[in-house]
């Protein structure tokens, strides 16, 4: 009872301090399974609309198109700097090195969750360079959830946009994986990393 009390009170401030997410939202993510995964079925209908139909902004400002990734596996993360689950981004670095050539890695950082991506987009690059190096694609803070929720994140989990998936972000370092048609095939929760057997079995390595 106690616990439960102690992290109602800590959903509560995060609400008043960040103002970015419910209460219910909060809760839902603290309690989420961080192993959750889930694959398109065999009968999903496909969605008329695909990645390569997006234009988004690269952390530095550019904008890009994501048709150039035509041909490619992609996996797209949503990333926080403050986070106990920040260490994967040595984890996605060391497999965009692996892999990169045939599956890339876009990071898309978000405050969404207890405030823990609070920087500005100079920050971020800065702090994601000195600290894992990374040199996969990152783009500007953007919301994976909420009412300003990113037409991006929007395609990503919603089904009637992407054709199966309904399952949003429940927490940083989640990832969506879409083939090289541009079509969402899996989703994995934030615990789930790139040396993971299901993970693996999703981009055929």
């Amino acid at each position: 009872m106690k616990r439960t009390l102690l992290i109602l009170a800590i959903a509560a401030l995060a609400l008043v301090a960040f103002n970015a997410m419910s209460i219910s939202t909060v809760v839902k993510g603290l309690f989420s399974d961080k192993k959750d995964a889930a694959a398109a079925p065999k009968n999903a209908t496909s969605s008329a609309k695909t990645l390569f139909d997006f234009t988004v902004k690269s952390i530095d400002g550019k904008t890009v198109d994501l048709s150039q990734y035509k041909g490619k596996k992609v996996v797209i993360l949503n990333t926080a700097s403050k986070c106990g689950y920040t260490p994967q981004y040595a984890d996605w670095e060391k497999f965009h090195k692996a892999h990169g050539d045939k599956v890339v890695v876009l990071g898309f950082p978000a405050n969404n969750f207890m405030g823990q991506e609070p920087g500005s987009n100079e920050d971020i690059a800065s702090f994601c360079q000195k600290n894992y190096g990374v040199t996969f694609p990152m783009f500007g803070k953007v919301d994976v959830v909420g009412n300003d929720q990113h037409p991006l994140y929007q395609w990503l989990s919603r089904k009637d946009q992407n054709g199966w998936n309904d399952k949003s972000p429940t927490w940083n370092f989640c990832k969506y994986v879409i083939n090289e048609q541009g079509q969402l095939t899996n989703f994995f929760a934030s615990g789930v990393k790139p040396t993971d057997a299901e993970f693996k079995k999703a981009i055929g390595i």
